[in-house]
């Protein structure tokens, strides 16, 4: 893709299989929910058909930047408008894409996807629009948020003067090419929340979505620099993988309180890479072979955040076919279901649309029926809870009829928002 979502589009979650990266509910749970975390909060709600639309890099909306106000809006309610023709009822926006607001924030700037120009006011409020517009057609709208991603570039002078990292450059690490708020750094935990939260606070979203991204995926023969960090806040933890894991925690847990405090009907959930730890690393790891393992190389503890019931859903994108050898389809899915059984925390599965009909992709993703199968694989787990596909423009331009299967296979009747 270039210039990378939330998927990693680029090497990691969409490739990260494919390549060189190849490589042969305690206690906690119940204080959680004592203290207000999320999953089991809710009676078993409907089954939620998702898709996300991204907007970093005009992936999925708009389709470049600079385009009239009318025109953006217009563009926006096909993407609605799809959802429902396609019987979905739960949509991802993009909200936040790289430390921006698709919203008048007054902590961070207007992104630069809309006019081409950081900082640059679009004379209008998507997020604000897309609320109204979604509830208007019966769905659910998730504000989708990236916390640390701040330039997939690594010149600050690049960025609108009024950028946080332009005044605050103590907080930014460069890495592979890009910049980063650092995770270790409590004022950045504290900031990345109220920035979030005064979305959450204004509209009337039905969820907060994360990606991916926490630590960023790792970059060959470069080093994350956090060692300042590290040397001052780091020094109950044996090792620095074990202080940015509670980092992430940290930022997890406490903005699972804060939301049920703040608006308790929205709800919160994460998108992570789907290989938490491989068998090979720990015997209570899926059985995959993946290069990346979020646990170890993300710092991201993502079946922590289910057992301990910080999240009310989880969507693992589960981006390979059915009999994927070094991440198959088929085991990753019942792996996770393991995971949520007996938690309260919702399973859905993130799907790769996109991959569909990909000269790029091996003959699985040529066959029309493998997405279909997929469903029919998830109607055998019970806590499978739902379905997501990226992204939007798939979702619409439907490659090889996939989307089209799904629907006529196991979508015969729209089902209603969950909210």
């Amino acid at each position: 893709m270039g210039l990378f979502s939330r998927r990693t589009f680029g090497a990691a979650a969409v490739g990260v299989l494919s390549g060189s990266l190849l490589t042969g509910p305690g206690a906690g749970a119940a204080s959680a929910a004592q203290e207000g975390g999320g999953g089991g909060r809710y009676r078993q709600r409907p089954q939620l058909r998702g898709m996300w639309v991204a907007t970093v890099a005009n992936i999925d909306w708009p389709t470049r930047p600079g385009l009239a106000p009318a025109e953006q809006r217009r563009q926006l309610l096909a993407h609605l408008d799809t959802a429902v023709e396609r019987r979905l009822n739960t949509v991802f926006l993009q909200v936040r894409p790289t430390a921006d607001a698709l919203w008048p924030s007054p902590h961070e700037p207007w992104a630069q996807y809309l006019t081409g120009t950081q900082g640059e006011d679009p004379g209008w409020d998507p997020l604000g629009f897309a609320v109204c517009e979604a509830h208007r057609r019966g769905l659910e709208l998730h504000a989708w948020f990236n916390p640390y991603r701040v330039a997939n570039h690594d010149d600050p002078g690049r960025l609108a003067d009024s950028h946080p990292a332009r005044r605050r450059p103590e907080w930014v690490v460069a890495y592979g090419g890009k910049l980063y708020y650092n995770p270790g750094l409590p004022e950045v935990r504290a900031f990345v929340q109220d920035a979030m939260f005064d979305a959450v606070e204004r509209y009337d979203i039905d969820g907060v979505h994360w990606d991916d991204y926490f630590y960023p995926y790792p970059v060959a023969g470069e080093v994350f620099d956090d060692d300042e960090a590290y040397e001052r806040y780091g020094g109950a933890f044996a090792d620095r993988a074990d202080w940015r894991r509670d980092n992430i925690d940290k930022l997890v847990r406490e903005t699972s309180l804060r939301l049920r405090r703040t608006k308790p009907r929205v709800r919160f959930g994460i998108s992570p890479f789907a290989v938490w730890r491989n068998a090979g690393t720990d015997p209570e790891g899926s059985d995959t072979r993946a290069g990346v393992e979020t646990y170890d190389d993300l710092y991201a503890d993502t079946r922590k955040w289910v057992r301990e019931r910080w999240v009310d859903h989880i969507v693992p994108q589960v981006y390979w076919n059915i009999g994927f050898a070094a991440a198959d389809y088929a085991k990753l899915v019942p792996w996770w279901a393991d995971v949520v059984r007996d938690t309260g925390v919702e399973l859905h599965i993130g799907e790769a649309l996109y991959k569909a009909g990909d000269p790029a992709q091996g003959p699985a993703w040529h066959d029309p029926a493998e997405l279909s199968r997929h469903l029919t694989l998830c109607g055998r787990h019970p806590e499978v809870r739902g379905n997501v596909y990226f992204s939007a423009k798939h979702v619409a331009a439907d490659p090889i009829g996939a989307m089209s299967r799904v629907v006529e296979d196991h979508y015969d009747r729209p089902v209603r928002a969950p909210r």
